[in-house]
């Protein structure tokens, strides 16, 4: 049976090997550094995590110009080291994550429009339009983990315009990788192609359209994108 339409392309991240990663589904953890908590107004407790999503087609490579977004005034950067899964599953024990489920990292930025956000907090609605729009999600080249190793400390930093606004290191995340999978995979079955966003450090804030982001974490392949 034909498609009523052609498919869209398959979004995709670049590997460093020069091969390509197929997206599934991307998902994200909220408030997963304590200072940073503290800045967005909220007690950094060990609390189950929650988490969000933005769609697959929202990945930009690195070196990519982004068009400043829609019906917001107040865009920002957070910088969150990226964990690509290559082996899938229900109910993953935190113990078997570093077995073969992770396929490699990379250093992302979630881009939020952070207006549209406080707003749909005040009135209890979700966060879908403040972090799930078009060209949400850069991220720079997976590392395969048979180069990078398993990443569990290293700084991240991101700057915009050289001036450093973003520092911090992995090391510091209340829900470290291990259980972070283990946790989502009993919400939801993984598969090869998920992406998930780790959390960001404090030191979030606005960009404008001109300024150019470096987001890094130490040992992988850095992220450099500009807010055209």
């Amino acid at each position: 049976m034909s498609y009523a339409f052609e498919p869209a392309p398959i979004p995709s991240v670049r590997v460093t090997s020069g091969s390509l990663f197929p997206v599934r589904r991307i998902y994200c953890v909220g408030r997963n550094y304590a200072e940073h908590a503290r800045e967005m107004g909220s007690d950094p407790v060990r609390e189950q995590p929650f988490f969000f999503s933005k769609p697959a087609d929202a990945v930009v490579a690195s070196g990519a110009v982004l068009p400043y977004p829609a019906r917001t005034a107040n865009l920002h950067h957070e910088v969150e080291l990226v964990v690509a899964i290559g082996r899938g599953g229900r109910d993953i024990p935190a113990s078997e994550v570093d077995g073969g489920h992770v396929f490699g990292y990379a250093v992302g930025v979630d881009l939020t429009r952070r207006d549209l956000q406080a707003a749909a907090k005040a009135k209890g609605q979700p966060w879908d339009m403040a972090k799930g729009f078009d060209r949400s999600a850069p991220v720079s080249a997976i590392m395969p983990v048979s180069q990078s190793g398993t990443m569990s400390k290293g700084k991240i930093e991101l700057r915009v315009n050289g001036e450093l606004r973003q520092t911090g290191d992995i090391a510091d995340m209340i829900w470290r990788i291990p259980e972070i999978v283990h946790e989502l995979s009993t919400l939801v079955k993984l598969a090869p192609g998920d992406l998930i966003f780790t959390g960001t450090p404090a030191g979030v804030g606005p960009v404008v359209s001109g300024d150019r982001l470096e987001a890094s974490v130490e040992g992988l392949d850095p992220l450099v994108v500009t807010i055209g």
